[in-house]
C-alpha cells in the first residue's frame, strides 16, 4: 500500500483500540460507584420521571421507618422502599455505564497530556532546546519532535517530514506521513512520531487544545440535549402529571368502594404506571449514540450534532482533500513516438529525484512501483523549480533530464508546437479535457513522453456515494475548479452534482438555499475556506488533517479524514433516533399494559365485578403492587445493554420502520409486563414476601 493510499482513511474504519472500550470490570466498577453519587437529587431534577422517583422512594422509606418504630409490621413498606431506591439507582447506572467507557479514554488522555514533554526550541540557530511540560506551551513556541517523542501539542509542521503513529487518537495502526507544506502538516498532540524529526509550530492555547477538547467531550461534561431530548421531557413530564392525576383520583374510588387505599400502595402505583423505563434510559441512549460515532473515529461535539446526523437530506463536499486527496499525482506517462515506455518512465523519475514536492514524489513512487532504482546518482546537480522556467529536474556527468509545462518544455527545446507528433498533442488533449494536468519530460534536449498528472479521488469513494443515494441523500461536491475538470472529477467519483468555481460566499449561499427549502444540510471540508460552510451547515464535519479553522467551525471532526465517513455518521444519527423511538413505544406501551394489570387485582375484594379484567390472577393486591414495583426496576436493567448499542439500523421507509418498531416493541411492551408480573407475581407469593 502506497503512502497516499495509507492516507485515505481506507484501513480507518478499524475500531480504534483507544476509544472503543468494552463494558470491562473497572468501567462496570466506576459506573456503579457514580451510580450512588447521582442520588444527589440536584442532579435528578432535569429527570422529571427519575426524580419523581426518588421523592416517592423517600416519602416510603419514611413510611417503612415510622412503621418499624411503630412496632407495626413493615415487611412490605420495606421492599416497596428498596425496590423505589433501586429504580433510581438502575436508572443512574445507565447513565453512568454510557459515560463511563468515554470516560476511561479520557483517563489515559489526560495521564498524556500531563505527562507529556516538549523540547522547547529557544534559539533554532544555536539550537537550544529546553524541556517544557506540555501544558505548558503557548501559540508561536516551536518545538523539536523526533522519533520516539510523542507530539505535545496540537500544531503546524514548519520543517521535517516524519512517519506518525496517531494509534492514540484516531486508533489506525499504520503509520501516516505528516509533512510541512500541503494538506499533512497538521499534527496532534498525542501521537508519536516513529521516525524522523519535525518541528512544530504551536496552533493551541493550553486547554483548547484538540487534546483537551476530545476529553471534555468523551466525558460528556459539556453535551447539551437534543430538540428531540427535550420535547420528549415534556412529553414525560406531562405523562408523569397525566398518572399523578389519575392515582390521587383512585382515593375518591376508593373512598366509594369502601376500600381504605394505603398512601404507601398509591405511590409505588404511581411509579409503575409513570414512563421510568424510557426516563431512566433517555439520557444514556444520547450518549451511547455519541459513543458509537467514537467507534468510528468520528468526535462529535454535542449529542445535537448527532441527532441532526440522523435526518440529513443534503450532503456537500469540498473536492480537494476531502473527496480527492488534494496533491496531483503522477497516475502514467505516456511514451512520445519511437520512445520505449520503460525508457519514458525512467525519464520522467530521473527528473524528480531531487523534486522533494507531492508531484515530484508521485513520478517517483510510480517508478518504484515499476521497480526502477531510485538513488540519486553521486555529482547530480538538482535543478529546482522556478517561474521563470517552469521546469525542474537533475543534471548528470553532461546528461540532462526535465519535467514541466507543456510550453515550457516546448519552448526550451526550441521546437515549433505546430512539429509536435500528433501522438503527443493528443495525449495532452485528452488529459487536460480528464481535468489532469499534463507535464512534458525530456532527456538530453529530447522530448520523451507526457506525465499524466491528476488529483486523484480516494479509493471506495464512488462506491461508498451510491451507499449514500441509496440511504436516501443527495451529495455535491463544491471545488473551486474550473467546470471542466469539476465534471471529471464528480463523474468519478460518483457524486449527484456539483459546484465549479466556488468561493466561500458560493458555499455559504448554496446550504442557506438548501436550508431554505426546509433541508437540514451536512458538509464535509477540510480548508480554512470552507469554515463558514462547516459553520452554517446543520452537521458541519472537519477532516482532521485540515486545517485549524475548519475543525473549529465544524461540530464534527472525522479522526480518519475520510468524506465518506459520513455514512456512519448518518447511521448513528439514524440508530439514536430509532432506539429512542423504540425505547418509548416499548415504555408507554408497558405502563398501559401495567395499569390493566394491577387495577383489577387491587379492587377485585371490593368490586367482585373486576374480578373478570383480573386476567392474569395475581396472587393478592400487595403482591401485584410488589411484582409490578420489581418489574419495574428489573426492566431498565435489561434494556441497558440495547439502549447502548443501539437499535439496529436499515434502510427502510418511515412507514416500514414505523411498523416495525410498532410490532416488535409496542407489541413487546405491551406483552412483557404481563408475563413479567406474573412470574414475580408467583415467586414472591412462593417466598411468602408479600
Amino acid at each position: 500500500m502506497t503512502t497516499y493510499e495509507n492516507a485515505a482513511g481506507e484501513e480507518g474504519r478499524r475500531k480504534p483500540a483507544s476509544l472503543a472500550g468494552g463494558l470491562s470490570t473497572p468501567i462496570l466498577a466506576r459506573a456503579a460507584k457514580d451510580a450512588f453519587l447521582k442520588l444527589d437529587p440536584r442532579k435528578l431534577t432535569g429527570n422529571p420521571v427519575i426524580f419523581a422517583t426518588w421523592i416517592v422512594a423517600l416519602l416510603s422509606t419514611v413510611s417503612a421507618v415510622a412503621a418499624i418504630a411503630a412496632q407495626q409490621s413493615a415487611g412490605f413498606a420495606v421492599q416497596v422502599s428498596l425496590w423505589l431506591w433501586a429504580t433510581v439507582l438502575f436508572a443512574n447506572l445507565a447513565e453512568s455505564v454510557a459515560e463511563g467507557r468515554g470516560k476511561a479514554a479520557a483517563d489515559s488522555l489526560r495521564a498524556a497530556r500531563v505527562t507529556t514533554k516538549a523540547k522547547l526550541i529557544i534559539d533554532e540557530q544555536a539550537g537550544t532546546i529546553i524541556p517544557t511540560p506540555a501544558h505548558k506551551l503557548v501559540p508561536g513556541e516551536l518545538v523539536l519532535v523526533e522519533a520516539g517523542d510523542v507530539v505535545p501539542t496540537d500544531g503546524e509542521i514548519v520543517e521535517g517530514m516524519a512517519s506518525v503513529n496517531e494509534a492514540a487518537i484516531t486508533g489506525e495502526s499504520a503509520p501516516v506521513i505528516r509533512e510541512s507544506g500541503g494538506d499533512r502538516s497538521a499534527v496532534t498532540g498525542g501521537t508519536t512520531v516513529v521516525s524522523d524529526w519535525i518541528k512544530v509550530r504551536v496552533t493551541a492555547a493550553p486547554g483548547s487544545t484538540f487534546l483537551d477538547r476530545m476529553i471534555a467531550m468523551v466525558e460528556g461534561a459539556d453535551r447539551r440535549k437534543t430538540p428531540n431530548e427535550i420535547a420528549l421531557a415534556v412529553l414525560l413530564a406531562g405523562l408523569t402529571l397525566i398518572f399523578l392525576i389519575a392515582v390521587v383520583t383512585l382515593l375518591g374510588l376508593g373512598k366509594f368502594s369502601g376500600v381504605a387505599l394505603d398512601p404507601l400502595v398509591l405511590g409505588a402505583l404511581f411509579i409503575t404506571l409513570i414512563p421510568t423505563t424510557i426516563g431512566g434510559l433517555l439520557s444514556a441512549v444520547g450518549i451511547a449514540g455519541m459513543d458509537r460515532l467514537l467507534k468510528v473515529n468520528v468526535l462529535a461535539t454535542s449529542g445535537r450534532a448527532v441527532e441532526a446526523a440522523g435526518d440529513v437530506d443534503t450532503l456537500l463536499l469540498d473536492k480537494t482533500g476531502t473527496i480527492t486527496f488534494g496533491n496531483r499525482m503522477a497516475t502514467e506517462v505516456i511514451a512520445a513516438p519511437g520512445v520505449r515506455p520503460d525508457a519514458a518512465l525512467r525519464a520522467a523519475v530521473m527528473a524528480s529525484l531531487a523534486d522533494e514536492t507531492p508531484e515530484g514524489r508521485s513520478i517517483v513512487e510510480l517508478g518504484r512501483q515499476a521497480g526502477l532504482s531510485l538513488e540519486v546518482p553521486a555529482g547530480a546537480t538538482a535543478i529546482a523549480f522556478s517561474a521563470t522556467t517552469r521546469q525542474s529536474g537533475l543534471d548528470v556527468d553532461g546528461r540532462s533530464w526535465r519535467k514541466g509545462a507543456v510550453d515550457a518544455v516546448y519552448r526550451s527545446l526550441a521546437i515549433d508546437p505546430k512539429r509536435i507528433a500528433p501522438e503527443v498533442m493528443a495525449a495532452v488533449d485528452r488529459i487536460a479535457r480528464s481535468g489532469g494536468t499534463p507535464l512534458a519530460v525530456s532527456e538530453d534536449g529530447v522530448l520523451v513522453g507526457v506525465i499524466h498528472l491528476k488529483d486523484v479521488v480516494k479509493p471506495g469513494v464512488k462506491a461508498r456515494f451510491a451507499d449514500l443515494r441509496r440511504m436516501g441523500l443527495r451529495t455535491v461536491m463544491i471545488t473551486g475548479d474550473n467546470p471542466v475538470t469539476a465534471a471529471a472529477i464528480a463523474s468519478e467519483a460518483g457524486v449527484d452534482d456539483f459546484l465549479a468555481e466556488a468561493t466561500p460566499e458560493d458555499k455559504l449561499r448554496l446550504i442557506r438555499a438548501e436550508q431554505a427549502k426546509g433541508r437540514l444540510v451536512a458538509m464535509c471540508g477540510d480548508g480554512a475556506n470552507d469554515a463558514p460552510a462547516l459553520a452554517q451547515a446543520d452537521v458541519g464535519v472537519a477532516m482532521q488533517t485540515g486545517a485549524q479553522a475548519a475543525r473549529e467551525a465544524g461540530n464534527m471532526v472525522d479522526l480518519d479524514s475520510d468524506p465518506t465517513k459520513v455514512i456512519e455518521i448518518v447511521e448513528v444519527g439514524k440508530q439514536m433516533l430509532i432506539t429512542r423511538g423504540a425505547l418509548t413505544t416499548f415504555s408507554i406501551a408497558n405502563d398501559v399494559a401495567k395499569y390493566f394489570a394491577i387495577i383489577p387485582a387491587m379492587f377485585v375484594v371490593s368490586l367482585p365485578a373486576l374480578g373478570a379484567l383480573n386476567i392474569m390472577n395475581l396472587h393478592s393486591p400487595q403482591s401485584a403492587i410488589l411484582s409490578a414495583v420489581i418489574f419495574n426496576a428489573l426492566v431498565i436493567v435489561a434494556l441497558i445493554p440495547l439502549a447502548l448499542k443501539g437499535v439496529k439500523y436499515r434502510a427502510i421507509g418511515a412507514g416500514k420502520l414505523l411498523s416495525r418498531n410498532l410490532l416488535i416493541y409496542g407489541v413487546g411492551g405491551l406483552v412483557a409486563p404481563f408475563v413479567g408480573i406474573k412470574l414475580i407475581d408467583m415467586a414472591v407469593s412462593a417466598l411468602g414476601l408479600a
